[in-house]
């Protein structure tokens, strides 16, 4: 048979609950030969006479055995939760089969349903899968722009493991409603705060709307306030600077981003502001300013800056190789710290290194041209004005060294 003359696969979105069909998936059900999904929906057509493959195992191989009931003209259906094209099987058939091969019956999601229930317009929510995924960011992305959103769970990250993940993060600044069940005889809804939630024993089927309850105590923009941030040290970027370096930065949204030597915080908590949703990484090697960087996360709610307490680098190792990487300090006594970055620094990606001795500038000169990155180098010196007698003065700030490194993209 020509591809042109194959049946198409019927992808039938079940709904949530016990599954209902409108009449054209139902049609394209009974007409089945082969039926594929994953045992729960299976099992609640148990009287359909055609052959049952269980979604039980590597979705390529299911693909596979698709593709071969498809070339030998048998009517394929695919039974899917909610709405196959709402983070549901539908993206990976699609990339697999194309959509001329493709025939999808929409049906109403958990979300609609959840946000039904509780009175709740959702046409501003984001919804955030962590289903089989081990990476929050996304979530964290979104809670941090919007305040608010839905997340299908796993039993990895069920709501009580994100709700945990959330307090180390953001504090106890959010409310979590969750919804087992829905559709089903046992359903419940229960909305509870964070610490409530992270102890709180959940159904596997089970979704979570998150909603911020109070808002940030500082509010996170460009340009923060040198004294809106908490520590207790006069070490850290100060404005100006931080201004210049993110400029030369330049991180764009999804990057991976680095701040070395975060000290409290300062550039990781902008940062997030430009390369959202992409996470970034703020290293720390002192426990107390790592301690204030936590703080400042929570008072900011830039939820995507995750604090790693460690001295690179020897606490890199774990962490996603950058696109951006930032060193505000550490560089001093450590001479394997800078190589080791530009050798992790991503093909195309820019370093940004601030330092305020001279000798400091020269070394990083050097191991910046030994690694091939080409260099451009901007002397800061800033000054403030300050309230004397019945005027002003200027109060210079030490000058800064700003140092922006490009590495060669990757050709091919």
């Amino acid at each position: 048979m020509t591809q042109a003359s194959l049946p198409p696969i019927h992808v039938l979105g079940c709904g949530i609950g016990r599954p209902t069909l409108p009449p054209e998936a139902a049609a394209a059900l009974d007409a089945a030969d082969v039926l594929v999904g994953g045992r729960r929906l299976l099992a609640a057509f148990p009287d359909h006479p055609g052959r049952r493959l269980p979604i039980a195992g590597p979705l390529p191989a299911v693909c596979d055995a698709l593709a071969d009931a498809r070339q030998a003209g048998q009517n394929v259906a695919v039974l899917a939760d909610g709405d196959g094209l709402y983070f549901g099987i539908g993206k990976t058939l699609l990339a697999r089969f194309g959509p001329q091969a493709l025939r999808f019956y929409p049906n109403v999601t958990t979300v609609a349903v959840a946000c039904s229930r509780l009175g709740r317009p959702w046409d501003d929510l984001p919804v955030v899968s962590l289903h089989g995924r081990s990476d929050a960011t996304p979530l964290f992305a979104a809670l941090a722009r919007h305040g608010a959103a839905a997340v299908y769970t796993d039993a990895a990250n069920s709501p009580a493991a994100i709700a945990t993940a959330l307090l180390a993060r953001g504090g106890n600044t959010f409310a979590m409603t969750i919804c087992e069940n829905l559709g089903l005889p046992d359903e419940r809804l229960r909305r509870l705060t964070l610490p409530e939630a992270a102890l709180a024993e959940t159904a596997a089927l089970s979704l979570a709307l998150i909603e911020r309850t109070a808002p940030p105590a500082v509010p996170l923009h460009l340009g923060l306030a040198d004294d809106a941030l908490s520590r207790d040290d006069a070490v850290f970027t100060k404005a100006p600077a931080r201004a210049v370096s993110l400029a030369g930065l330049a991180a764009r949204p999804g990057h991976v981003v680095w701040d070395i030597g975060a000290g409290t915080g300062a550039v990781a908590l902008e940062a997030s502001l430009l390369n959202a949703p992409g996470p970034v990484y703020a290293v720390e090697r002192d426990p107390a300013r790592h301690a204030h960087l936590v703080a400042n996360i929570q008072r900011t709610g830039a939820l995507t800056v995750c604090p790693v307490l460690a001295a690179a680098p020897d606490g890199l190792e774990a962490l996603p190789d950058p696109d951006r990487v930032f060193v505000g300090g550490g560089l001093s006594g450590n001479p394997g710290l800078l190589p080791e970055l530009c050798r992790r620094l991503a093909p195309g990606g820019r370093l940004v290194v601030n330092a305020v001795l001279l000798g400091s500038l020269a070394s990083v000169l050097d191991v910046l041209a030994a690694h091939g990155l080409e260099t451009a180098v901007t002397q800061l010196q800033a000054a403030r004005a300050m309230p004397i007698a019945q005027d002003l003065r200027l109060a210079a700030d030490n000058p800064v060294f700003i140092i922006a490194a490009a590495k060669e993209a990757a050709h091919g």
